[in-house]
């Protein structure tokens, strides 16, 4: 049986990413549990002291509402993210190499500008003539970078 992941990003604004990645990844903010108006009160019941619980009354992590994709969960850091990332997302968007590579353009473009439109930015674009490849890296509102291919 394949081990189930959770994606963490250490962040500065947990909110500001939940936003952008619940959007980006077509995803849902997650709820606290029931039994619990915030996850503030269900750190707290869990026993985790309340001066490590600065800013956990809002949301701060996104589900697949398929309940297929890994949970993310956004942990707010006091430190700024520092150099290149070691790991990122690949955000496959263009249908596959089955499709044209001027289809997938197209459809990598297009997702790129709907996430600039919602804060990312665009580093480069990956593609050279003649090469069956299309894609574009973007950074998301804190810089952490990821692909759209």
């Amino acid at each position: 049986m394949a081990t189930r992941i959770q994606v963490t990003i250490d962040c500065a604004d947990p909110n500001r990413l939940v936003e952008f990645w619940a959007a980006a990844l077509h995803y849902r903010p997650q709820q606290p549990p029931e039994d619990h108006p915030t996850w503030k009160s269900y750190w707290l019941s869990k026993g985790i002291p309340e001066d490590e619980l600065e800013g956990a009354e809002n949301i701060d992590s996104i589900e697949d509402p398929d309940g297929v994709g890994p949970r993310f969960w956004f942990q707010q850091v006091p430190e700024a993210k520092a150099g290149k990332n070691r790991l990122h997302l690949d955000l496959s968007v263009s249908g596959g190499r089955t499709v044209p590579v001027e289809t997938r353009r197209e459809r990598v473009h297009a997702e790129a500008e709907r996430l600039i439109a919602l804060g990312a930015t665009r580093l480069r674009i990956l593609y050279t003539e003649g090469v069956d490849h299309y894609g574009e890296t973007l950074q998301d509102p804190e810089g952490n970078e990821f692909c759209l291919h």
